[in-house]
Parts: structure tokens; C-alpha cells; sequence
């Protein structure tokens, strides 16, 4: 597994922006597709980004597509996510993740195809 540490979280007014940061380290990270997901309190783990190994391709659900943007840094083992026009509605904690992968086109929506997770960061967005 890779382990993952999330940054960049924080106290947002809506309308406002934030760039999530998640350092990979322990394995190569070009193996892994990475994802982003989210839990609000009382609610069920929600993915809103996923990119492929390569960077090359990118999946939002639609709660967050035109407002959130994954990218890669493979060079720097490092997937961020950029957050714009943030609606309280987001706020929850942000958690990144990584699947091992020999495909490199591949991005899964599904928690359970990710086998590395970081701790967590808090995204509050307020009105």
C-alpha cells in the first residue's frame, strides 16, 4: 500500500475556493489511480474525483462537475484537488485514495476498488 497524507483543508465562505493536497509516499506512485472522497456527518462515503494512472482521464459525479478539478503530480507523488464556487453542501471531510492498477486509463468511482486511504481532511464551508 501507499500511505497517503491529506492538506489544505479548512473554514470556507461559500463561493469560496480550496486546494485539497494528498502526498503519497512507500510505493511508486504512478501505480495507482487516485481518487477523492467525502463523508459528512451521518452520511455515507461520497466519491467526487477520480484520475488515472497516466492523468490522462478524469471522472466527477455531477454534484461537483464544472466546480472541482482533480490533477496528478507524479513527479512529486502528489494528487490535488482543486475546489471552486464551494457550497456549504460540501462540507465534510475530504479523504484521498489510491488503487494499485495495472490499467492505465482506469478510474473507479467505487470506494471498495481502493485499497490506500489517507486520514482525512475537514472542508467546512459556511454560508
Amino acid at each position: 500500500q501507499v500511505q497517503l497524507v491529506e492538506s489544505g483543508g479548512g473554514l470556507v465562505q461559500a463561493g469560496g475556493s480550496l486546494r485539497l493536497s494528498c502526498a503519497a509516499s512507500g510505493r511508486t506512485f504512478s501505480n495507482y489511480a487516485m481518487g477523492w472522497f467525502r463523508q459528512a456527518p451521518g452520511m455515507e462515503r461520497e466519491f467526487v474525483a477520480g484520475i488515472s494512472r497516466s492523468g490522462n482521464n478524469t471522472y466527477y459525479p455531477d454534484s461537483v462537475k464544472g466546480r472541482f478539478t482533480i490533477s496528478r503530480d507524479n513527479a512529486k507523488n502528489t494528487v490535488y484537488l482543486q475546489m471552486n464556487s464551494l457550497k456549504p453542501d460540501d462540507t465534510a471531510v475530504y479523504y484521498c485514495a489510491g488503487e494499485r492498477t495495472s490499467v492505465l486509463s482506469r478510474v473507479s468511482r467505487l470506494s471498495s476498488s481502493y485499497d490506500s486511504w489517507g486520514q482525512g481532511t475537514q472542508v467546512t464551508v459556511s454560508s
